[in-house]
């Protein structure tokens, strides 16, 4: 069965028998499908992530000497009072952090930062990218010729080591934000400066050219003032120079309204590949999938007719407003462009940690961040989750967009790493690691890589010191193994072995005392302790008669081994919803039994456990509102048997009372005038507006809210500059787009200067298509609204 990629997306999106094809055959086909304008390269067909790269730290030796990027005075060490960040990073991978002025971490450890300048903080990032699939790193380049020129220079240079390091790909990504003399500026830096990096294998090449992109063209914001005319001149430019052109464009590039200027579409259309801006666009699913609907479907088409790559950029989503959904918002962006049919996808960012949408690596817990840091770790929402939660989505997602996985629009990843390893397997190993110092390139990482050649080493002649490794989750553990690399001569170390749940209070599980590694027997070393329960396990050198430093190859952590009870518990029973608000959810099931007794229950929502407790009765905390959830539950007994799942329950939760349900959803109108179309009144901004056809009453606008929802109130606005009418109008609402019924009868609303907003309340209704019916208009022959809002109350 041969099935382009394009058509077979196509035919999902419009329900054609094509999309009913088996599972392997779609496989296949997405494996096999051409692109339409380029074929794979290092940007089609791969994952590229945009890379700040622009922290910096004081004493760090870099050109600019200050707290770059973490500090609003970035003369000062950050604090509560001084900070530009929204979340904070997982420190324990970085060999050298800087203190801030921030109370210690929950943990009790200082808060120290990473500098973007040390080599290792962006080898450490660039072994991320390798680890999770992350194929290629648009480094960002802002105007070069002022006070950050210099480490910007330098940030080039680390990057393209790192790169070749790992076996990544990277490219320059000009943003030309505040960038006054960037028609000319820009070329030069080009030509005198980045193009050199161009000769460097990790270069990103496309179509067998360079890759350059260039960031911000056509943007509405003063920062960015430029005309068409030197954007176009730029453009072709550097295709003249035989460059591959991105260009990072406004979402609403295609319409040219909104975040774009308008008479640029010849500019963006001279790219050879388009790749739109999606932060702060989209909060929650049901706008992803407006989106979806009425932006991504038509700039694929617009690029598929003139032989243009379509690059959409995909983000985690703000952690700090809570966006992120313990992932499932970031899978659902990553299905809904490998849908679409895109030919790439851009993750924004790798490491934004100033605006919270970063997939780096990022403090779990309120243990990981300061005690007064005011905003929130990953587990914000009730899910814990580890530090490298968002860079294995980026993985699995990766591998569902180039064909390796199946399109699911379920989220295969699991907050805590998937399914728990079995008791009798290395619960170390891959686990992130964290030392009191290490030697030369002789990292921690090295003692849970699975490799006993390599080997993690301590500052020599510096005792006391340590090695842990953080398991991910609290578990049950009973053994350590410990290994030196095999050709070592023999040697004895005098250690103990310490056990945390928190990674604050540590208990002794294993006394000092000298542990022989023998070269006779593979330097492998086995300590057998009293079942603790434990997330780190943590090895204390205080000697050593080979080598004066603390050693390790490998550091091996186990449970303790199964048997006995096998029985699970029977099937949780009746589960029902018992109340819901905006943001929770509670649920009650008949109790499970079990040979030996139920010790608890789990709350999932899909894979993912989003609560545990020994009651029959649970409240999920943290949802969004007007959002649908399914939940199971199972039960456990003692002996860590699971039950089979219950049945599912679905509930949407209540929408906020505050909340514009009608904001970025579908419209649809009996006319438009000109430009002026229905997507305008849902848009946000009050300065663009529908309009009807004129001289042609009645006309009508309408909202799908997505799903029957209880509203009660509409508030419609015109641009606040405009001087006053009267727009004679009725609402009506229905709940399958066909049956309508009369919401609030016909009558005349006044819109005065100044504001230019009429309020319309009725009688509380469950409707999903909310429509407005205009027969009158006293300050022009048509239909005109600027903000179509529709609340609950």
């Amino acid at each position: 069965m041969s099935i382009s990629r394009r058509k077979f997306v196509a035919s999902v999106a419009s329900g054609t028998a094509l999309a009913a094809v088996s599972t392997g055959e779609l496989v296949s086909a997405w494996t096999t499908a051409a692109f339409a304008a380029s074929p794979p390269g290092d940007v089609v067909g791969k994952i590229t992530v945009g890379y700040q790269g622009w922290f910096a730290c004081i004493g760090d030796g870099s050109p600019i000497n200050a707290w770059w990027h973490w500090s609003q005075n970035n003369s000062t060490p950050p604090s509560p009072s001084n900070t530009t960040i929204l979340s904070w990073p997982d420190m324990r991978e970085f060999t050298k952090g800087y203190t801030t002025a921030y109370a210690n971490l929950g943990n009790g450890q200082p808060a120290q930062l990473f500098s973007s300048y040390d080599q290792q903080t962006v080898d450490t990032h660039f072994k991320w990218m390798r680890d999770y699939g992350c194929d290629t790193a648009a480094l960002q380049r802002f105007n070069p010729n002022g006070g950050e020129g210099p480490i910007r220079d330098a940030m080039t240079a680390k990057v393209r080591s790192a790169a070749e390091t790992y076996g990544r790909k990277f490219y320059i990504m000009y943003d030309v934000t505040d960038w006054t003399n960037m028609q000319s500026e820009i070329k030069t830096d080009w030509t005198n400066k980045m193009s050199a990096y161009t000769s460097s294998p990790a270069y990103a090449r496309q179509n067998g050219k360079p890759v350059v992109c260039i960031w911000g063209f056509g943007f509405s914001e003063p920062s960015r003032p430029f005309t068409p005319a030197p954007c176009l001149d730029v453009v072709n430019w550097f295709k003249a120079q035989g460059c591959y052109v991105i260009g990072g464009v406004p979402t609403w590039w295609r319409t040219g309204v909104n975040d774009s200027r308008p008479g640029f579409l010849d500019v963006y259309h001279a790219f050879n590949m388009i790749s739109p801006w999606m932060v702060f666009r989209a909060r929650t699913i049901a706008e992803l999938d407006s989106y979806y609907a009425n932006v991504n479907v038509g700039d694929q088409a617009d690029c598929n007719a003139r032989g243009i790559d379509y690059q959409p950029c995909v983000m985690p989503g703000d952690l700090s407003s809570g966006a992120r959904a313990h992932g499932d918002f970031y899978w659902h962006h990553i299905y809904n462009m490998t849908r679409l049919g895109a030919q790439a996808l851009y993750v924004s960012m790798f490491d934004e940690f100033n605006e919270g949408n970063q997939i780096a690596k990022t403090a779990e817990n309120a243990s990981m961040q300061p005690t007064n840091f005011g905003h929130p770790a990953l587990d914000a929402d009730g899910v814990a989750c580890s530090s490298d939660y968002y860079l294995r989505i980026t993985n699995d997602g990766g591998r569902m967009f180039k064909g390796l996985a199946p399109l699911t629009a379920t989220r295969p990843t699991q907050p805590n790493g998937g399914t728990t390893p079995p008791p009798t397997g290395n619960l170390a190993l891959f686990k992130p690691t964290q030392a009191s110092s290490q030697s030369q390139t002789f990292a921690s990482a090295n003692a849970t890589d699975g490799s006993q050649d390599s080997y993690w080493e301590s500052a020599n002649n510096a005792f006391p010191q340590w090695v842990q490794v953080d398991l991910g989750s609290v578990v049950a553990v009973n053994k350590a193994v410990l290994k030196l690399p095999a050709s070592w001569g023999s040697r004895t170390q005098t250690l103990s072995v310490q056990t945390s749940v928190d990674g604050g209070g540590f208990t002794t599980v294993v006394n000092s005392g000298g542990v022989g590694f023998n070269s006779g027997s593979a330097n492998t070393a086995t300590l057998n302790f009293t079942q603790a329960n434990a997330r780190y396990v943590r090895v204390n050198f205080t000697a050593n008669t080979g080598w004066p430093a603390g050693q390790l190859s490998e550091l091996e952590v186990y449970g303790p081994a199964t048997g006995g009870d096998t029985q699970p518990p029977t099937t949780p029973a009746n589960l029902t919803t018992t109340g819901k608000t905006s943001s929770s959810v509670s649920l009650s099931w008949t109790a499970s039994t079990d040979n030996a007794g139920v010790t608890g229950y789990q709350v999932r929502q899909g894979s993912a456990v989003v609560g545990t407790t020994a009651a029959t009765s649970f409240t999920v905390t943290g949802l969004n509102p007007s959002t649908s959830y399914t939940f199971t539950v199972t039960a456990q007994d003692a002996a860590g048997n699971t039950s089979a799942a219950s049945n599912g329950v679905t509930v949407t939760t209540d929408p906020a009372p505050n909340t514009n349900l009608a904001r970025g959803k579908s419209t649809s109108e009996s006319s438009h005038t000109q430009v002026y179309g229905s997507g305008n009144a849902v848009d946000g901004n009050q300065d663009t507006y529908w309009e009807s056809a004129n001289n042609a009453f009645p006309q009508w606008l309408q909202v799908d809210l997505g799903s029957a929802t209880s509203i009660g109130r509409i508030v419609l606005k015109l641009p606040a500059s405009w001087g006053a009418r009267t727009q004679t109008l009725s609402v009506t609402g229905s709940t399958d787009g066909a049956n309508f019924t009369t919401l609030k009868a016909s009558a005349g609303y006044t819109f005065s200067p100044s504001a230019n907003t009429t309020t319309i309340t009725f009688t509380a209704t469950a409707t999903r298509y909310v429509r407005l019916n205009f027969t009158a208009n006293t300050g022009w022959p048509a239909s005109q609204v600027s903000e179509f809002e529709v609340y609950a109350s």
